[in-house]
């Protein structure tokens, strides 16, 4: 897995978090997306809201915080494509399981033809046809 040049990019939720953060590894994956298009799938923003909300942020800060993950990417919702390779993907990994919610992101970047940016390379192996992008060595 190695590092392409890509104009539209799908993100899983950890490089979300990250580049949200000040941290190494946010220096470490802010060039890969300077200048691209950038996706989240649903369920990406699914989990960061559980994040928030296991802070107990108040209502008005957690609109705050989704309409700020809402302007920086753009969220591709569920469908059926996205529903059918979920299925074919949790088949294809059956004796390695992966949970929901990497099943539903894989599924939504091959529906798309999206490139995949994740920290956790190991979470995606064995899909075929995914395009993943990581600074995981």
């Amino acid at each position: 897995m190695t590092i392409q040049l890509e104009s539209r990019l799908l993100l899983d939720t950890n490089i979300v978090t990250y580049t949200s953060s000040n941290t190494d590894w946010k220096e470490m994956y802010e060039p890969i997306l300077f200048g691209k298009e950038l996706y989240i799938c649903f369920m990406t923003f699914a989990e960061l809201l559980e994040a928030v909300r296991h802070r107990q942020m108040n209502e008005k800060n957690i609109q705050i915080y989704a309409n700020k993950i809402r302007s920086r990417y753009s969220i591709i919702p569920w469908n059926e494509g996205i529903c059918d390779n979920f299925a074919i993907i949790r088949v294809q990994r059956r004796n390695k399981p992966i949970s929901v919610a990497d099943a539903l992101i894989a599924a939504t970047a091959l529906v798309y033809g999206l490139p995949l940016v994740t920290h956790n390379v190991r979470d995606f192996e064995g899909i075929d046809g995914l395009n993943v992008i990581t600074k995981y060595h």
